[in-house]
């Protein structure tokens, strides 16, 4: 494709969505994120004791217009599942002001295996979570 036209690569990409959709995994972020390897890992280090119908999860936030690193992260934590939360926090609904203003999607990834856990877990898992991916070097919203 290099040495194409922009509106032939446009053209191409669109096509490429259209017939490879419905492949992409929802775990896989659809922006490039430098510490993602770093956030996963962080991430794997945490488990919880007992299943329950809290859920964590990982937002990515947008800084495009802060020095830095381009992308930062919010941690939360709900009974609903990572996405719904998402697109209740986008719709002004009990919304985070960072994910409101900065939120680009859910990276549903890190935290796949902090699902359906116990509340008690979720909570003290949120704050260390939060303070880890901050220790790491990440940009580091919510987790309280």
């Amino acid at each position: 494709m290099r040495g194409e036209f922009a509106a032939h690569i446009e053209q191409a990409l669109d096509l490429l969505w259209k017939r490879a959709a419905a492949s992409i995994p929802d775990w896989l972020p659809m922006r490039y994120v430098s510490w993602l390897p770093t956030a996963y890992e962080v991430a794997a280090r945490f488990t919880a004791r007992a299943g329950g119908r809290s859920n964590l999860y990982l937002i990515l936030l947008d800084y495009a217009d802060r020095r830095g690193d381009d992308h930062g992260v919010y941690v939360g934590m709900s009974r609903y599942s990572p996405a719904q939360r998402f697109d209740q926090h986008k719709a002004g609904i009990r919304a985070a002001g960072s994910v409101l203003k900065r939120g680009l999607e859910v990276l549903t990834g890190p935290t796949l295996h902090l699902q359906h856990i116990r509340r008690s877990d979720a909570a003290r898992i949120e704050v260390e979570l939060a303070g880890a991916l901050a220790d790491a070097g990440i940009r580091v919203e919510g987790g309280h």
